[in-house]
């Protein structure tokens, strides 16, 4: 469909409201998911895009997820002990550091077929049990969540994204099956999940191990079963408001960045910070794309992902469990986003 001057205006603003107001206003922090549920009902209003499939997928997308949320609480509820158990012991064996590379390494390179949901929900309860400060824990939580971003795309079971990618080129000319992404991409997400462990490793361990200990008995258990089914119904509010926020500005992308070129897109992909990676992917990939355009599209896509809480699924699980704030997590997710889009930009350029 066509825009209006004011239909693009409006959709140009809301965009910036997203990504600013939850930096900047406290309460819309403190209600990002009905925040942006409003923006989302807003843009689909904007665009006269409101339907009853639209009503029905936004009400039935969440459900998937929302279960696996609501599973997974209440097992670790119930094995929550023996999970810390294993934890202080990894701990003791090979040490905090080592610990927590492992973690980021194991979960960014299994992601692609436990999933991205499970392997943040086992993240969400790894991190709590670390002797880690607030700061180096929210440090660990997002080079984990770039991590599990990169390593989910790699098959059609990870996550949305490589379902859209490999359902669109499943015919002529490149006729891909379920291992190729992990060819095209292996070795790429490889490196930038070494790179997050790295980074893991040498998060600051300023506090002795007494204040670690009290860190760690400060941290909530947030099992009850109260807290359980709030995170899982914000989860479900989370993932409705982003179908609507997707199909709302899916004209505004159609219009504006669907005939650019791959490198244009690949800057322009910042968008996936906030919207799902796999709208904008359905968008821009077509069955006859390059290789090397499709590079570019995918590996902007899945590491602007990480840049801010709305931009991928375990980043909004992992925020939603252990109350990060818009804000501490861009302070992270921000200059270590713009850093791995321009070294990944450069690597492409070279190599292809």
């Amino acid at each position: 469909m066509e825009l209006s001057v004011v239909q693009t205006g409006l959709l140009g603003a809301l965009i910036l409201l997203v990504l600013a107001l939850p930096l900047t206003v406290h309460k819309v922090e403190e209600n990002l998911e009905a925040f942006l549920f409003l923006c989302g009902a807003f843009a689909v209003t904007v665009t006269n895009m409101w339907s009853w499939e639209l009503v029905k997928t936004a009400l039935e997308d969440p459900i998937k997820i929302t279960l696996a949320v609501l599973v997974a609480g209440l097992l670790f509820k119930q094995f929550h002990r023996a999970l810390q158990k294993g934890a202080q012991k990894t701990v003791s064996v090979i040490g905090l550091r080592a610990a927590m590379a492992l973690i980021v390494l194991t979960l960014g390179l299994t992601s692609s077929l436990i999933t991205a949901i499970i392997a943040a929900l086992v993240l969400a309860e790894l991190v709590v049990l670390l002797p880690l400060n607030r700061k180096g824990r929210v440090q660990l939580v997002v080079y984990s969540c770039f991590a599990i971003g990169m390593g989910a795309v790699l098959t059609s079971v990870g996550e949305p994204l490589g379902t859209i990618v490999l359902s669109k080129l499943k015919g002529a000319p490149h006729f891909a099956d379920f291992w190729f992404l992990l060819k095209h991409l292996g070795w790429y997400v490889l490196a930038g999940n070494i790179l997050m462990a790295v980074l893991a490793s040498r998060i600051s361990l300023k506090n002795d191990e007494a204040e670690q200990n009290a860190q760690v008995q400060s941290v909530p258990s947030d099992h009850s079963i109260k807290n359980i089914f709030m995170r899982a119904a914000k989860v479900y509010l989370f993932v409705m408001a982003l179908v609507l926020l997707g199909d709302g500005l899916k004209p505004l992308a159609m219009q504006t960045i669907a005939h650019l070129s791959a490198d244009a897109l690949y800057f322009i992909n910042t968008l996936s910070a906030i919207l799902d990676n796999a709208t904008l992917a359905a968008i821009e990939i077509t069955p006859d794309i390059s290789i090397r355009n499709l590079m570019f599209l995918l590996i902007s896509l899945i590491i602007s992902g990480g840049i801010l809480i709305p931009g991928n699924i375990p980043n909004i699980i992992c925020a939603s469990k252990l109350k990060i704030t818009s804000k501490e997590w861009a302070k992270i997710g921000v200059p270590l986003g713009v850093i791995l889009m321009a070294g990944y930009f450069a690597v492409l350029c070279i190599v292809l």
